[in-house]
């Protein structure tokens, strides 16, 4: 008799990990950008420590979208289609969630995510597009961050509360829920519902719901001080969608009091809340006061985001350092040639990856700058192209080269203009800076930029970084970054040991770090580049050694595991 597929999953108690996105591999288009790639990892060394965890998030069977940029520089998107039958397995248990009074039926598909060493976690992608329901319902799991308000509110319903049923449905015991962001938050309703008191045992005026047993299951993990990325939802609309799913008084109690914010609910409902950074943490007491927010900095996965020539390094000199990643903090006993060389690899690789995609020779001789995340206004990709005269006065002297990647919400309209000025920059910059823009930024354009560039460029708007992750991933490759400090940065950034900030302190004013960068640039980096290899490659060292060694999701989910999960 053949066992079930999840039978090895079900038999002890697991945390249920929820994010409306998750990067699981670069042909599953179920992520958008840092938050589902962060969960990717989270979840990838839940399995290499063996951590009882299952993941649950939506199928997105369109994808967030694909990326073509027009010879304009204008950003054209077109849907990234999945079938999720080539990758995962169908499973028979269906639930049911009530929208806007229909049943909306929900089957779940299982993704196995294997570890780098023998733990695996389940992973179930919760899909509507059933023959069972009506045919805009079928709609609400294909799209990530698609639609309108009313659509998210009906895929964060799918999400939260017919997660929640789905795994009961699948036989899981649940021990704690995390919410990855306030996405999932309206699990918390389920569970309210769950954990009602009998109408007998309520006295006069009290809440017929436990909401200290909820709040001992749910952990919140907020991911931004921006106020755009807290969703909220008018209270007619909830009403029309979810009916009187839980009463108004309670609802707006733990919601609050004008409109339903997810953030709102996930704080209230939850008994740790964290940041993912310590400036973060101390951000969003502000932002949220009367509420403790505890600070577990994020962490990449340190197999997936390791290019080969390091790892093959790593493993020769610093045998057990993809499952105890603390060992790289004797990185610095590496000879400097074999880190030069294995650097040497990792930018060949990009530099064929840009030949490929764009046509493009770049100069290996030349240092290389990286520049890839989401292309919103705080993200300031913008920055480095503040004086266009003293950048390529900058370059005559001692030139560089530079690498740039990133998506714009199809929505995000300020963000768009952003990527054509990036290519009306680059056409100004002709002759002077060679400059390449791949589109499609993915796992594996993120993966061969991080790896193979020389320096990780980062220039948020403070203090708007939550955390940020894609300069760790450049450390576990040697790649120092040049950063504003913000987010992970404040701790990480060792002046001249494991890279340069931009600018003085984390509250200083933006305003000055146009000239900041260019000073350090101009005057400090490219010099220590072209004049000094021994000090290049202690910089590299320092990265390794200093970020590598700490900013992993190793130590992330051992944090998780200590902190929130076995409270």
């Amino acid at each position: 008799m053949l066992a079930h597929p999840l039978d090895e999953f079900t038999r002890d108690p697991r945390i249920a990990y929820f994010s409306m996105e998750i990067a699981l591999r670069n042909q599953i288009p179920t992520y958008s950008g840092g938050l589902g790639v962060l969960a990717g990892d989270a979840v990838r060394s839940a399995a290499d420590l063996e951590l009882p965890m299952v993941a649950v998030s939506l199928v997105s069977r369109a994808g967030y979208f694909r990326q073509e940029i027009d010879a304009q520089g204008r950003q054209v998107e077109h849907s990234d289609t999945w079938d999720p039958a080539l990758w995962a397995t169908p499973l028979n248990a269906k639930i049911a969630v009530a929208i806007e009074g229909r049943e909306v039926w929900i089957r779940g598909w299982l993704y196995i995510l294997s570890g780098h060493m023998n733990g695996r976690v389940p992973v179930i992608l919760l899909d509507t597009d059933l023959d069972e329901n009506h045919s805009e319902d079928r709609k609400i799991t294909h799209y990530l961050y698609g639609g309108d308000v009313t659509y998210r509110l009906c895929q964060e319903i799918v999400l939260g509360m017919g997660g929640v049923r789905m795994l009961h449905a699948l036989g899981f015991n649940i021990r704690q829920y995390h919410m990855n962001e306030g996405h999932s938050a309206l699990l918390t309703l389920d569970l309210l519902r769950r954990y009602a008191y009998a109408p007998e045992e309520l006295r006069a005026g009290e809440s017929p719901y436990d909401v200290l047993q909820v709040r001992e299951l749910c952990n919140f993990t907020t991911h931004t001080p921006v106020e755009a990325g807290h969703d909220k939802f008018a209270y007619d609309l909830v009403r029309r969608t979810l009916g009187d799913f839980v009463d108004v008084a309670t609802l707006k109690a733990l919601a609050g009091t004008e409109v339903l914010n997810m953030t709102c609910l996930a704080l209230n409902l939850s008994d740790y809340v964290n940041g993912v950074a310590k400036r973060h943490a101390e951000v969003s007491e502000k932002l949220y006061p009367g509420y403790r927010v505890h600070a577990i900095t994020n962490g990449v996965h340190p197999f997936t985001w390791t290019h080969a020539s390091f790892a093959a390094l790593y493993d020769v000199h610093l045998p057990g350092w993809c499952h105890e990643s603390g060992i790289l903090v004797r990185a610095d006993s590496i000879p400097d040639a074999a880190i030069w060389q294995a650097h040497v690899q990792a930018k060949d690789h990009l530099m064929q990856k840009v030949k490929i995609l764009s046509g493009v020779a770049l100069d290996p001789t030349v240092p290389v700058l990286g520049f890839a995340r989401r292309m919103t206004a705080y993200k300031r990709p913008d920055l480095l192209f503040s004086d266009i005269s003293r950048l390529k006065s900058i370059a005559k002297k001692q030139p560089f080269q530079l690498i740039l990647a990133g998506k714009a919400h199809p929505h995000d309209e300020g963000g768009k203009r952003l990527i054509e000025d990036i290519h009306k920059h680059m056409r100004e910059l002709s002759g002077a800076v060679r400059i390449v823009f791949l589109p499609n930024y993915d796992l594996e354009i993120a993966m061969a930029m991080t790896a193979g560039v020389d320096i990780w460029l980062n220039t948020p708007l403070r203090p708007l970084e939550a955390s940020g992750t894609s300069g760790m991933k450049a450390a576990f490759n040697g790649v120092p970054s040049l950063s504003v400090l913000d987010g992970w940065w404040i701790e990480g950034c060792i002046e001249g040991i494991t890279g340069w900030s931009i600018g003085n302190a984390a509250d200083s004013p933006n305003g000055g770090d146009a000239d900041a960068l260019y000073e350090k640039l101009d005057h400090v980096i490219l010099p220590l580049y072209y004049n000094d290899n021994p000090g290049w490659v202690a910089v590299m060292k320092g990265a390794i050694c200093k970020n590598a060694s700490f900013f992993n999701s190793h130590r992330m989910m051992r944090r998780y595991a200590t902190e929130a999960y076995l409270r």
